[in-house]
């Protein structure tokens, strides 16, 4: 495949050459201001679960080949237990993927159990500092936060059982959870899915104490793996292609939510989703569409929400509503975690998504503006190379003038625009579903068990 388009001219001046195709909008004092809209509507209380599809409703999609292969490899574990752990029931992709993960090995005859451990406000704004230091983010651990971390996992310890085969604790929250691990014969495996190419050291000297008590560890990318004393194995998260946020929608659907939320489907639309979180930088994202603006035409949606375990989560809204100001054309969407169908309409309504973040574990919601086969710009770092093939699949950048660069360039090529779509789309058929997910999964529990 030939690139489609230039790279990056990195923290360069925006060129005022602008192709022909561009525009110069000016405001339209007709327009209200953002306080001036009228507040969408916004449920405030979950609708009733969907059905979660069943293995053989993924077989238009995958092929009847993979699914036998599924089916086959599940027989040599069938009936062993497995627990899993993370820190979240609702918002953030560990949790989405779990909803989805645990019914679909319990539909392949391995019993699985999902559990959610607790805490006070104090740990989860120490799991939060945690979480950024070992993305890099300059912290310095104290004996209090030590204190605090070790008595909370020391809390759910106590209230939990681990009678399984196979126990998997997901991130650093729950991680010290393996203190239980010599007093029963269970197969302990930690998944990290964070960026831990830079971690802080001392955070990380802490966290490695516990890590290299397990079996085995799981990374999302060859980049975020470490020296340990126990096997690491490569696994990227993955989507569900049939779950509420990525499921085909009807068009009218799609224009219903747009016209709730207040956005314009006959003029181009720039979303990112993702929680309100600095190291998603959605002030950069902002600043990168009042550069692009100056040259096409086009609206900014925001949209996210927050985590039980993310303290930080009202303090950048805020954030992000003072740097909107009264733009019309900045929509910011504060959604609830059970919002699925309408991140997914917003995703299909879309002409560009953008995921800048400053550190990513996987990104995604990269995935899923891949699989929605559209044009999709993210930031150079976490697992967000791994799906975006720099003008084959979407665009990386490296800087907010690169981003809006981007914008710009996509806003003005339709047709390079499009064909990135298509390759995304197909880059995530290959490799980022969730029955891929599920295939290595089957895979180590067979290797764990030694049922090769």
């Amino acid at each position: 495949m030939e690139p489609s388009q230039p790279a990056e001219a990195a923290s360069q001046p925006m060129n005022t050459q602008a192709s022909s195709s561009a525009t110069h909008p000016l405001p339209n004092s007709g327009t209200p201001t953002r306080q001036e809209r009228r507040k969408p509507k916004i449920s405030d209380t979950p609708p009733p679960p969907a059905p979660p599809p069943l293995l053989r409703d993924y077989e238009p999609i995958i092929g009847h080949s993979l699914l036998d292969e599924l089916y086959c490899l599940a027989r040599a574990v069938r009936g062993k237990t497995i627990k899993m752990v993370n820190s979240t029931a609702l918002g953030g992709g560990v949790a989405e993927m779990l909803n989805r993960l645990v019914p679909l090995l319990s539909e392949l005859e391995v019993p699985t159990k999902w559990e959610v451990i607790t805490g006070s406000s104090d740990f989860f704004e120490v799991t939060k500092a945690f979480h950024n230091a070992l993305q890099g983010a300059p912290y310095q651990l104290t004996q209090a936060a030590r204190d605090v971390f070790m008595a909370h996992n020391e809390q759910n310890r106590q209230r939990m059982s681990f009678e399984e085969d196979i126990v998997i604790i997901h991130d650093p929250q729950p991680v010290g959870l393996v203190a239980s691990k010599p007093d029963h014969p269970a197969k302990w495996i930690w998944r990290c899915h964070i960026d831990l190419s830079n971690p802080n050291p001392d955070v990380w000297a802490f966290l490695r104490s516990m890590v290299e008590q397990y079996d085995g560890t799981v990374f999302s990318s060859p980049a975020f793996a470490h020296k340990l004393e126990v096997p690491q194995y490569l696994f990227y998260p993955c989507i569900d292609p049939l779950s509420e946020k990525n499921k085909e929608l009807d068009d009218s659907y799609v224009s219903s939510v747009c016209e709730n939320f207040g956005i314009d489907r006959t003029r181009p639309i720039v979303t990112q989703v993702s929680r309100f979180d600095r190291l998603k930088d959605p002030l950069g994202v902002i600043q990168a569409y009042q550069m692009a603006r100056r040259y096409v035409d086009c609206q900014l949606v925001l949209a996210g929400g927050g985590a039980s375990d993310d303290p930080e989560g009202i303090a950048v809204l805020q954030e992000v509503n003072d740097a909107a100001g009264n733009d019309p054309d900045i929509i910011v969407l504060d959604l609830p975690p059970w919002s699925a169908l309408e991140i997914n309409a917003l995703q299909r309504a879309s002409t560009l998504i953008v995921q800048k973040s400053l550190r990513e574990g996987f990104g995604l919601t990269v995935t899923e503006a891949l699989w929605k086969g559209k044009p999709t710009i993210g930031s150079a770092v976490g697992g967000i190379p791994t799906q975006i093939v720099d003008r084959m699949t979407g665009a990386l950048v490296h800087s907010v003038e690169g981003c809006a660069y981007q914008i710009r360039y996509l806003l003005t090529h339709p047709e390079v625009a499009r064909k990135l779509g298509e390759n995304g789309r197909e880059h995530v058929k290959e490799s980022f579903l969730m029955t891929t997910d599920l295939r290595r999964w089957l895979m180590l529990l067979r290797i764990l068990l030694g049922a090769i």
